[in-house]
């Protein structure tokens, strides 16, 4: 039930030009990223699932819906970051919701967000 997120953007020159490599990719789960990560970095979470039950036999995919939010020190590489993820994965996921971009008062780091449903295979 955990969809190839992580898979597809290592796979993604343009992500790793931006958020690092291999076990350095700066893509994490469960919405949270280490204290003190280099920016840009981008986090997703699960936001909604279902499986695709049947009246015969189990399911055999899981409906997922993800929010994905780029982090960084200045719009324009949180927008790279964003278009290059979106590259990465929407032959595999389709992009159902552009959320907000927003700046934090405190941190002055600027946030772009996005939703994805995906169909994964169990």
């Amino acid at each position: 039930m955990t969809p190839p997120i992580f898979q597809l953007c290592s796979q993604a020159a343009a992500v790793t030009a931006l958020l690092g490599v291999g076990a350095n990719l700066r893509l994490y789960s469960f919405g949270e990223a280490p204290e003190g990560v280099t920016k840009p970095y981008a986090v997703w979470q699960l936001v909604n699932g279902e499986p695709e039950n049947y009246l015969a036999g189990r399911p055999d995919a899981d409906g997922l819906t993800l929010q994905v939010d780029v982090y960084g020190t200045t719009s324009s590489s949180v927008r790279q970051v964003r278009d290059a993820i979106r590259d990465a994965i929407e032959l595999d996921a389709y992009v159902t919701r552009w959320g907000g971009e927003t700046r934090d008062s405190t941190t002055k780091n600027y946030r772009a967000s996005f939703d994805v449903d995906w169909m994964v295979l169990r």
